[in-house]
């Protein structure tokens, strides 16, 4: 019944929005909730709903910093305001853009060959281990280390091609795509909270492009019960994701990555046992 798969699509909305944005991989997690409790829906869907329901955290991105992210301004001049345009702002899409360029061009030519080999419950446990182990070592390395780059406005063409460089390692299943790019944010230089945010951003065009390519992929074979499963997926993923970039960015201001690395491991433990198991 339709009733009982918008209950999964809300259940599963809820952990995309949580795990989206924090680095502890949304797959990982997608995987263990898939086992537990599959969709009765064709696996096509499913292949796209784990995609697409992305959007409604992209959107998160774009309501929590409007302000941040639009170059548009109203000022006030001698009583009277205008609008201008905010070159910082400009500066930092170009940043973002920049930065999307690596995983995109990765992603569209190798989109099919990771979802046919890397896509295993193995690869999945087996990333999130190494990239936990990754986020603790690193962390230990950065304590008490001053930053080269404290603000998002801060990040030059160079650091933003590079910290694209790391986002690519993400399209390898269970890496999270935001652990990844805070770990290559945090090795060049680049303070917890600036690399957070500058992964926050950077996500809007890549998972964006990525919704948008399985959306054409799947288009054709929709049914109107799946659409309505998939809105009630993406609307759930938007609110829950509200609720988390906002705790991810005042964690990071009082506290390190690493207690994400433990989880990351543990997670990663206890994919491989069900494995073993099932």
């Amino acid at each position: 019944m339709i009733f009982f798969e918008i209950i999964k699509a809300i259940l599963y909305g809820i952990l995309q929005g949580i795990t989206e944005w924090l680095p502890i991989s949304s797959t990982g997690h997608m995987i263990i909730l898939e086992r537990i409790l599959p969709f009765s829906l064709s696996d096509d869907f499913f292949n796209m709903f784990k995609v697409v329901i992305q959007f409604g955290s992209i959107l998160a991105i774009l309501v929590l910093y409007r302000k941040k992210l639009n170059p548009f301004r109203i000022r006030t001049v001698n009583g009277q305001k205008e609008r201008f345009v905010s070159k910082k702002t400009l500066r930092l899409w170009l940043m973002v853009l920049i930065g999307a360029v690596p995983a995109g061009v990765v992603g569209l030519l190798l989109d099919d060959i990771i979802d046919t080999f890397l896509s295993g419950v193995l690869v999945v446990a087996f990333t999130l281990i190494f990239y936990g182990v990754a986020f603790i070592v690193v962390e230990r390395r950065n304590e008490g280390k001053e930053f080269r780059v404290n603000s998002v406005y801060e990040i030059d063409p160079k650091t933003a091609l590079r910290i694209g460089c790391f986002q690519v390692l993400a399209l390898i299943p269970g890496t999270s795509r935001s652990g990844s790019t805070i770990l290559g944010a945090s090795l060049l230089g680049v303070s917890r909270t600036a690399a957070a945010e500058f992964s926050f951003f950077l996500a809007i065009p890549v998972m964006f492009g990525a919704s948008f390519l399985k959306l054409i992929k799947y288009a054709s074979s929709f049914l109107f019960s799946e659409i309505v499963v998939l809105f009630f997926g993406m609307a759930v993923a938007f609110l829950v994701s509200l609720v988390a970039v906002r705790f991810l960015i005042g964690f990071v201001r009082r506290h390190s990555f690493e207690s994400f690395g433990w989880y990351r491991i543990g997670l990663g433990i206890l994919l491989l046992l069900l494995y073993l198991i099932f």
